[in-house]
């Protein structure tokens, strides 16, 4: 009598963004028959559009940034003018040239991740998909979404369809002179004069990168200061930071509408003022792309914003139909994006698996300088009245010895602590590379480590890491 061979358990991912790329390969991985439908590209809006161009162009105004201000360590570029005495050059920004390197470099790493897919025997299909039921998808590969679909039977489906700028029908984004942060790539030149409206993470940082790259910089903010949902410290030193580079930014200044003129754009204020410019973007929050995709027909529950509701093991409301990233009601963070889509994966093939907890996600705002978060912070302790008592100690970073060194005068470390067990549960970092230096309080939150054992560890001398030893010996100090 013959042997039948087992089927296979199959996936079925809708987005190749981070979610749904980890989903594919753990699905793979744990030897599933995995299907990934993507309509853009393996790496989705994080890759070609979002994270990886948006931080490179980030990246890039931080080089100008420390030209600049190499000066105040020493450092003097002078060239002899016609009087032979020195004449210091101006810095120049080949726009051009760096939208080209970054989109290149996010190209790059879009074949990469293909690659990797490939190489884990996922199959591929170019093209956009839609629930039929909650154990099947339709996936139509024209490129106009047409109406002949394909269809494609599922034991395990992962929406990782991500979300898109949030557009105003007063303020219609033209690709030219309003744009997103989609189209911000497409720039031959740095702006003359650019309007910001919306002082979030997003705002802020290209705020502050096209103000580095050479920009006049107008941050329209309808809050009372900039960044309104980090830590207030950290929000302040950035905000006296914008200042202090020379951009304008304007508080509790909410924008009505944004037309085009003839040479720029202009911006009017919902008191009836206006703000000129050449060029404005829009960073007004994003919407996720559930639409059109089945979701309700097939019981998925959704919020009222159309984020698709998941639990800690980025389940749905259907037990066979799991989502991930920005399309869920979960942080809108890649890194939280990949940690659900793996985690989908490993619950639906009854693998082991810890919950997400989001008390446990190290964020970063990458201005200049950057702020890292991880666990409680002093809002959420205010929110939560029914939670232990807790401490906090802040080293300012003008008293390190690295940071010193380098010439850093602004920034922070920030450390949260329960009163009785002194266990660290949360902290902020505000420094130059705030999102390498965050990783030890992660760890520290993660595996509920106390003060006294993150005072313990050994850090470099010089180093900003020993800003954080200092902080939690400071609180060993203090419960004596």
């Amino acid at each position: 009598m013959g042997s039948t061979q087992e089927r296979r358990h199959r996936i079925v991912v809708l987005g190749g963004g981070p979610g749904g790329y980890e989903a594919a390969l753990a699905g793979a991985q744990l030897g599933a028959d995995v299907t990934i439908v993507e309509r853009a590209g393996i790496g989705g809006s994080a890759v070609l559009t979002d994270v990886v161009p948006s931080k490179s162009l980030i990246a890039t105004a931080g080089a100008a940034q420390a030209v600049r201000e190499s000066g105040k360590l020493g450092v003097q570029a002078f060239l002899p003018g016609a009087d032979g005495k020195p004449v210091r050059p101006r810095i120049a920004v080949n726009l051009a040239a760096v939208n080209t390197r970054l989109l290149a470099m996010a190209g790059a790493q879009s074949v990469d991740m293909r690659r990797n897919l490939e190489e884990a025997g996922v199959r591929m299909v170019h093209g956009s998909g839609r629930l039929d039921g909650p154990d099947a998808v339709l996936v139509s590969t024209s490129e106009s979404g047409g109406t002949d679909f394909d269809r494609i039977e599922a034991d395990t489906v992962v929406i990782a369809v991500g979300a898109s700028p949030r557009e105003l029908d007063s303020a219609k984004p033209d690709g030219e002179r309003i744009l997103t942060w989609k189209q911000v790539y497409d720039l031959s030149d740095v702006p003359e004069h650019l309007i910001v409206v919306g002082s979030g993470v997003t705002g802020a940082e290209f705020a502050n990168a096209y103000r580095t790259l050479g920009s006049e910089v107008t941050l329209v903010s309808s809050r009372e200061r900039v960044l309104p949902g980090e830590d207030p410290d950290a929000a302040t030193v950035i905000e006296d930071e914008f200042k202090r580079i020379g951009m304008n930014v304007m508080s509790k200044s909410r924008a009505q509408a944004v037309e085009r003129t003839e040479h720029g754009v202009v911006v009017t204020l919902a008191d009836g003022g206006t703000v000129e410019g050449s060029h404005c973007l829009m960073a007004v929050g994003s919407i996720p792309n559930t639409a059109g995709l089945g979701l309700e027909e097939a019981g998925i529950e959704l919020s009222e914003s159309g984020h698709i509701k998941v639990n800690k093991v980025a389940r749905t409301s259907f037990p066979s139909v799991y989502a991930a990233g920005d399309c869920t009601d979960f942080f809108p963070l890649a890194s939280v994006a990949s940690m659900q889509g793996r985690t989908a994966i490993m619950h639906a093939l009854g693998d082991f698996v810890r919950p997400i907890d989001l008390r446990n996600v190290a964020a970063n705002v990458f201005t200049y300088p950057e702020i890292a978060t991880v666990g409680w912070n002093a809002r959420t302790l205010a929110e939560a009245s029914d939670v232990a008592k807790a401490v906090t100690h802040t080293i300012p970073l003008n008293t390190n010895p690295r940071a010193k060194m380098i010439g850093l005068t602004e920034g922070f470390v920030k450390l949260f602590a329960w009163e009785a067990s002194r266990t660290v549960i949360g902290g902020v970092i505000v420094a130059h590379r705030a999102s390498e230096l965050i990783f030890p309080l992660a760890l520290a939150v993660e595996h509920r480590l106390t003060v006294d054992q993150v005072a313990s560890a050994f850090t470099v001398y010089p180093s900003l890491t020993g800003a954080i030893t200092d902080a939690a010996r400071a609180m060993h100090q203090s419960a004596l």
